[in-house]
């Protein structure tokens, strides 16, 4: 288990639900498996399992759902000191319905909740308790309502005094606010991040609209994409492209580390892995090639487990994707 010093090496925040994994179509009744989910915790569950420091200072209900957040949290080695527990809204829930075996429909239960009304107090007096090297934010935290985005308006700025390094993640979701919206926040954001984490159909949501300059828009390519948000002010931009791996693109030039191919059981939680593993060769001052490779690693064994987070990798078994098939680790 991580033991958090005076200066964490990433600080982080969200939402993190309750979440129930249905056995098939809901509407027929079954079994579901009980677990915990959110983007954030799930990167911060696998930065602590790769041996980092790590605080995570969301909100959660004072009910018997958010004591299974909080005991999840630390019991994978996560600091939860900073966390608020409010009285008068409830954890958030998040369930999952397999539909067909590479279909995944996802149902929020979260208007309302405790994550939704962190307030940017508690995030400031957790952060300046002990600023970190890196803060963490994905696009999922400001979609949640005026408080949680205040909220994360309020790290960023916090981070700026303090000079830590901010990796932005966009995370889209369809289901909590439009493109429209998202893209007013991520633009304002994207400068700001000195890692931007996006899929490649996120890209565009950290653009300026055509016509403004410089020109962007999802019709140029990636790469001129990526240039055009660093020119901005992004210090590197790392695109997730799935099964075709992903690039990043820093002031050396451009990167591409394909995926590791491995037999797909959830793909839930993948993204959130890659940035782990990212952030993690990061924190260890490793090479752009190098941050790439840990990161689709991390992915893969995401990717090759179920669960948002549970096939989170050690550092020790980093290599074990390497190993022939049938290997047994004695």
């Amino acid at each position: 288990m991580s033991t958090v010093s005076e200066r964490p090496d990433v600080f982080t925040f969200g939402e993190t639900m309750v979440a129930l994994r249905g056995s098939g179509p809901l509407k027929l009744g079954g079994t579901m498996e009980v677990s915990v989910a959110g983007a954030e915790s799930n990167v911060a569950i696998g930065l602590s399992r790769l041996g980092h420091e790590v605080r995570w200072a969301g909100a959660v209900g004072d009910d018997e759902a958010g004591q299974l957040v909080l005991r999840t949290l630390r019991a994978e080695g996560v600091d939860v000191s900073g966390a608020s527990v409010d009285s008068g809204a409830p954890t958030g829930l998040l369930l999952f319905e397999p539909r067909l075996p590479d279909v995944t429909r996802v149902h929020y239960y979260r208007a309302g909740s405790a994550g939704s009304r962190l307030r940017a107090e508690a995030v400031e007096r957790a952060f300046g308790t002990a600023p970190p090297r890196v803060l963490h934010l994905t696009g999922i935290t400001p979609a949640l309502g005026p408080a949680a985005r205040a909220a994360a308006e309020t790290a960023l700025q916090l981070a700026e005094r303090h000079a830590t390094l901010v990796c932005i993640d966009v995370n889209f979701r369809a289901r909590l606010w439009s493109r429209e919206e998202a893209a007013r926040v991520m633009r304002a954001w994207a400068p700001h991040a000195d890692v931007l984490i996006a899929s490649d159909d996120e890209l565009p949501l950290c653009l300026p609209p055509a016509g403004d300059s410089p020109p962007a828009g999802p019709a140029l390519p990636l790469a001129a994409q990526a240039e055009a948000l660093r020119a901005l002010g992004a210090g590197e931009v790392v695109v997730k492209l799935g099964a075709d791996g992903a690039t990043a693109f820093t002031s050396g030039g451009s990167l591409h580390r394909r995926a590791i191919p491995v037999r797909a059981v959830d793909p839930v939680g993948a993204g959130d892995a890659f940035v782990s593993g990212y952030l993690s060769a990061l924190l260890d001052g490793a090479a752009p090639d190098e941050r790439l490779e840990r990161a689709v690693t991390t992915g893969a064994f995401a990717v090759a487990s179920p669960g948002d987070w549970e096939g989170a990798p050690t550092r020790a078994e980093l290599s074990m994707l390497g190993a022939p098939p049938g290997t047994v680790v004695r």
